[in-house]
């Protein structure tokens, strides 16, 4: 059985996906968007945990080690921390461009870059 729908494995939930589904756009930017949705929850909810969970001095980096634990795989981190490096170094210039912080962005903000591409 899937656990596309579980809290704790998708920082989406259901009605953040359903919105996306329900937007007038190409499926392929549809796509796109819950990608970075996904990965602004994911880098929102490291920037919370920061201050007592993630010590060091890249709590990226720890969290995608920390993640690649439960697969027992290295290269899934290091692919998943250059992935998420990306995303998080894009969400961060466009943020500045559009006048918020990152932690402030939301669908409608992330519906506009994706329509830039």
């Amino acid at each position: 059985m899937s656990n596309h729908l579980d809290p704790l494995s998708n920082p989406l939930n259901i009605e953040t996906i359903q919105e996306i589904d329900n937007l007038d756009l190409p499926t392929m930017q549809k796509h796109h968007l819950r990608i970075l949705a996904h990965c602004l929850q994911i880098l929102k909810s490291i920037n919370l945990d920061n201050s007592l969970e993630y010590q060091n001095k890249n709590p990226l980096r720890e969290w995608c080690d920390n993640q690649s634990k439960k697969f027992d795989d290295k290269k899934f981190s290091d692919l998943f921390y250059e992935q998420l490096e990306s995303t998080s170094k894009k969400l961060n210039t466009f943020s500045k461009k559009i006048g918020k912080s990152i932690e402030d962005l939301e669908i409608d903000d992330l519906v506009l870059l994706v329509e830039q591409r």
